[in-house]
């Protein structure tokens, strides 16, 4: 139950900072190893485009954004370096969008970083709690947890 010293909507709120807390941590890491340019939008276009590629149609409705919006991003992230456009082997008509090294580098030192930052919260808290915090999540948040149309769903 909701009490003045714990309202109901500073659990959102504490979930969002924890989230923006390790996203932050994780973006600061990411320059210090040559990832300067990348933002957390970029790592879910990145999540997105998957290992096969994708058209930028189907990337944005991926994320939840229109073609155009989910086009803008790839142009960013191919004038960074960590997308490519390619023709479609399947339909010459077609561009592809895929992940180049640049961008599966970013990919997976991201992966490792965040197990890094896990560790921190386990120093902090202990593995018996951080373990604990993530099954509670588990039970409270539907079974499709990692949705990657988080971009089109804060932009409304």
């Amino acid at each position: 139950m909701a009490t003045p010293d714990r309202p109901g909507f500073a659990l959102p709120l504490l979930l969002l900072a924890g989230f923006r807390t390790l996203v932050d941590d994780l973006h600061a890491e990411l320059a210090r190893q040559g990832h300067p340019e990348l933002r957390p939008a970029h790592g879910f276009v990145l999540q997105a485009v998957g290992p096969d590629g994708t058209t930028a149609s189907d990337l944005g409705q991926r994320l939840g954004v229109s073609k155009q919006a989910a086009g803008k991003t790839v142009d960013r992230l191919v004038a960074l370096g960590y997308l490519e456009r390619v023709d479609d082997p399947a339909d010459a008509r077609r561009k592809l969008v895929r992940t180049t090294a640049t961008g599966r580098d970013g990919l997976h030192r991201s992966a490792a970083v965040f197990d890094e930052l896990r560790d921190r919260w386990v120093a902090t808290l202990g593995a018996d709690r951080v373990a604990a915090i993530e099954d509670d999540l588990r039970r409270m948040v539907p079974a499709d947890v990692f949705r990657l149309d988080v971009p089109g769903w804060f932009g409304g």
